[in-house]
């Protein structure tokens, strides 16, 4: 019997200059664990004149984390940070009580035809780290622990899982894996996740039960602990969840809350632009016009 309890396609949204795919969140499923939001970008080739330049903007209440297989960001943010990141490493940023940042083509790369693929995560914080001071951290893809299983090479990109831990400072019971086959393979890995699980098909296909499924597809396990199924050769796939937090979480733009009070006094703090700024940034993300009388949802 298939594990598959719901399967998610991959659906058009843009971000300002750059259409995305957004995975998560949906109607049906609002979250795997912790993780609350997942936009695939690209893959996108850009023209010497296109570049990624989203102005700065707020998040509370949650960990941000970006994840690139081309191209590459520079990444600024209210708590000092100014860091590129590039295929492999890990931008991990916690808004805690409130972060602004910006994400921009690097100045080497404006005039130049490039590429740009990768993830970009929003994980929700325990209820009791909510109001925590920002932080961030820039973890090199030297650094990600990697290793064979079954023929397929393997990354513990944040989390615990295999009896494996990530550097990547995670506030919760989580994990994010990246498998790769080169030749068609069967893993069992059920005994090695834990809490909600899902899987995402980057490229290729996978087969679950007589199943077939392809890449821009989220499959949304009904138990972690049956995780087994079939990768065709080239599959890429991301596995990802965790244990499942008690309290509802609230999303609203760019917030993330156990409270819908707490989530109405930032959308207030943004339009009256009490959020901490940016070094060397002028311009930001205005709340859109048609969310200032909206509640969370």
């Amino acid at each position: 019997m298939s594990n598959v309890g719901l399967i998610i396609e991959e659906r058009a949204a843009d971000i300002g200059n750059f259409m995305v795919g957004r995975l998560l969140l949906f109607k049906q499923k609002r979250s795997v664990g912790p993780f609350v939001f997942i936009d695939h970008m690209g893959p996108a080739k850009l023209k010497d004149y296109q570049n990624l330049d989203v102005d700065v903007h707020p998040h509370i209440g949650l960990s941000t984390l970006t994840y690139l297989f081309e191209g590459a960001i520079m990444h600024r943010d209210s708590i000092g940070s100014e860091i590129e990141i590039q295929p492999g490493a890990v931008n991990w940023m916690t808004a805690g009580k409130g972060v602004t940042h910006s994400e921009r083509t690097p100045e080497y790369l404006r005039t130049t035809e490039k590429s740009l693929h990768g993830l970009q995560i929003w994980v929700a914080l325990p209820k009791h780290l909510e109001e925590m001071e920002p932080s961030f951290y820039h973890i090199e893809a030297k650094d990600i622990p990697s290793w064979k299983e079954n023929e397929c090479d393997i990354k513990l990109i944040a989390g615990e899982a295999f009896n494996k831990k990530s550097p990547v400072p995670v506030h919760s019971k989580l994990y994010f894996l990246e498998i790769k086959s080169k030749q068609k393979t069967i893993l069992k890995i059920g005994d090695f996740l834990y809490g909600e699980s899902a899987l995402y098909i980057l490229e290729g296909a996978i087969i679950d039960d007589n199943h077939r499924y392809e890449s821009k597809q989220i499959l949304i396990a009904k138990d972690a602990k049956l995780c087994h199924f079939e990768m065709e050769e080239n599959t890429t796939v991301y596995i990802f969840g965790g244990e499942p937090f008690e309290e509802q979480r609230f999303i609203f733009w760019n917030f993330v809350s156990s409270s819908r009070d707490r989530i109405e006094q930032a959308k207030q703090d943004w339009i009256h632009q009490r959020f901490p700024k940016v070094a060397n940034e002028t311009k930001f993300v205005p709340l859109p016009d048609y969310l200032i009388d909206k509640r969370p949802i």
